[in-house]
């Protein structure tokens, strides 16, 4: 049997732990007494319509679901160490929102959260708006769907992460990432996916200076490259790039097909580069 908490203010510490089976909702969890983790240890909970405003909250939690529930910046480290959640419609501006926690999936949701999704696996996140820095570092398995995202250093060292219709404005992304696929997005950001392997980028728009350098096993297909000057240097790579590319160096091995390319450098490499770049 179900337990039901409704319209009540929780604001001591750990005030419902090791709390199961129970659905929360219209309630607050904020006071001056400022208590830490409310819901730690808890597991097959739902909250609905509820308010946030303390540390810690969800921490250890074995199957949950969080709906139209907004999480303010007071709540930080919001959710670590949890499995099979379910986040919709939902606001979380707190830092470190997601820590090592796996099956989860988030839906229509606005994140402003730095560091969030750190060393999570199997986390799926459609429909979303998120800014956050060092975005889902050493994570892996992780698909994104019509997300929009701002921020910086994203997705590093990250293993099998597909990004699909998504907009992401972002700098540094996807270093040291393995078995990434983007299709049909929008890349934008400077030294994009240095020391990657295994990236491929299909039917996307890729923005910002010295990208794809580095990399091991880089794919392009029937992309668009804008602002993109230095591009490819010391990387194994396969390009079907359709307009422009300001410049090109020193690609290590590979083909680069592109329309135009404004500049072709081939100067004082540190390595063989035999990297073919070839206009159609």
């Amino acid at each position: 049997m179900r337990q039901l908490i409704e319209n009540r203010q929780f604001e001591e510490e750990r005030a419902l732990y090791n709390t199961w089976n129970c659905d929360i909702r219209n309630c607050v969890f904020a006071g001056p007494a400022d208590g830490e983790s409310v819901l730690k240890e808890s597991g097959n909970i739902v909250l609905e319509h509820c308010d946030f405003s303390l540390r810690y909250p969800l921490w250890h939690v074995k199957g949950f679901a969080l709906k139209n529930t907004t999480m303010d910046e007071k709540t930080r480290a919001a959710i670590w160490y949890s499995d099979n959640g379910e986040i919709k419609n939902c606001v979380l501006n707190g830092i470190k929102a997601v820590r090592e926690c796996h099956n989860v999936v988030l839906k229509n949701c606005k994140v402003e959260s730095p560091e969030f999704g750190w060393k999570s696996s199997d986390i799926t996140m459609k429909n979303t708006e998120i800014c956050s820095e060092y975005l889902f570092l050493d994570s892996s398995n992780v698909k994104l769907e019509h997300v929009t995202m701002r921020g910086k250093y994203s997705f590093q060292y990250m293993e099998n992460l597909e990004i699909r219709d998504s907009v992401l404005d972002t700098k540094d992304a996807f270093w040291h990432s393995k078995n990434v696929t983007v299709s049909d997005s929008v890349v934008k950001g400077e030294y994009l996916a240095w020391f990657s392997e295994n990236l491929t980028l299909i039917n996307c728009r890729i923005i910002g200076t010295q990208p794809l350098c580095y990399c091991r096993n880089l794919k392009l297909v029937n992309c668009t490259m804008e602002d993109t000057d230095l591009s490819f240097e010391y990387s194994d790579v396969e390009a079907d790039v359709k307009g422009h590319i300001i410049s090109v160096k020193n690609p290590r091995s590979g083909v680069i097909t592109a329309d135009s390319v404004g500049e072709i450098i081939r100067d004082n490499p540190v390595m063989e580069c035999t990297g073919e770049v070839v206009i159609r």
